[in-house]
């Protein structure tokens, strides 16, 4: 069984080519039971807050089986540690043999990017040139090479609760995006950044929501990927009221995302209202953005066919002696 570092899993994925494996697996599909998702109670630590654990198995018929777990601690910035942290188990579909134990962490980080990628390929406009990211954690770099990836982007601001944080990401990717043409900046100043951004995408760990639909304007995408539980939010209800809604999943984003969960429960969406999810975008099953001046809405809560899909990729590049 071969052991896959963070840095292998980076060498070996490319934001282009994972886009198009995702796009790939979701229009084939692949067996993917709902994942297996625990609280773990820390009530004997003074104010801790509860972690999560989650276990996401997907396989292919004929092909590949996988598994990641996961643990979400969001108190671990304290320490200096990853609020997200995992590891992927690839095993041979034929023997159930392990094929390769993967850095979860990475895996997560590049797959959730590229979904969002995908979404946006259908959903964001082809002129799209500026991105706001809100969240400076360790999805919010992924965030902005996997857009630029798929979208003229030139210019990226970024926002976060801690402006040093905002200040130093900015200044991280902007020597490494300044090859590609693209400037990038930290602001202060949630509500203009959101305002002007063609793109805004957040990954933070918000229980309230952070973009508020009075600020969109017509033409502009919003992705929203950090709320993974019901009590989660990172835009309001006005915003759903005035976009058209995808998600990942159905399944997942109704019964796991508070973007979702709490405007059905408000009245602000219904169920018929989700226009489509990136299986039926994949499949031609759902119209993406239909005009110029549509405002849309993808909210993602993550799937083991994400995983599965950039696990499978990364192992064939490894043994292909390939990379990026």
């Amino acid at each position: 069984m071969r052991i896959v570092s963070k840095e292998e899993v980076a060498g070996a994925l490319d934001d282009g080519a994972l886009v198009e494996a995702l796009r790939t697996m979701f229009a084939s599909g692949c067996e993917m039971p709902l994942r297996h998702h625990h609280t773990i109670s820390r009530s004997g630590a003074a104010k801790a807050t509860d972690g999560t654990l989650l276990l996401m198995p997907a396989w292919e018929t004929g092909g590949p089986v996988g598994v990641k777990v996961v643990t979400v601690f969001p108190e671990n910035g304290a320490r200096g540690l990853p609020a997200v942290m995992g590891n992927y188990m690839l095993l041979d579909g034929d023997s159930g043999a392990p094929r390769a134990l993967i850095d979860g962490q990475a895996l997560t980080a590049h797959r959730t990017a590229a979904a969002s990628a995908l979404a946006a390929d259908y959903l964001a406009r082809a002129d799209a040139r500026s991105l706001l990211m809100v969240g400076t954690g360790a999805l919010a770099p992924h965030l902005v090479r996997a857009h630029a990836a798929v979208r003229p982007i030139t210019t990226v601001k970024i926002w976060g609760r801690t402006p040093e944080k905002a200040s130093a990401l900015a200044a991280t990717l902007g020597a490494s995006l300044s090859r590609n043409g693209i400037v990038v900046q930290a602001t202060d100043d949630l509500q203009d950044a959101a305002r002007e951004a063609d793109m805004i995408s957040c990954a933070t760990l918000a229980k309230e929501p952070l973009i508020a639909g009075a600020w969109l304007r017509p033409g502009q995408h919003l992705d929203l990927v950090g709320g993974f539980t019901p009590a989660m939010r990172e835009a309001d209800d006005e915003a759903v009221r005035r976009a058209r809604v995808y998600v990942d999943t159905r399944a997942g984003a109704l019964s796991e995302a508070g973007d979702i969960v709490q405007p059905l429960s408000s009245g602000a969406l219904s169920e018929d209202a989700i226009v489509g999810d990136l299986f039926e975008l994949t499949r031609g099953e759902a119209m993406g953005r239909g005009s110029d001046d549509e405002i849309t809405f993808f909210k993602s809560v993550g799937t083991a066919l994400e995983d599965l899909a950039a696990a499978k990729l990364t192992v064939e590049r490894l043994q292909a002696g390939g990379g990026k």
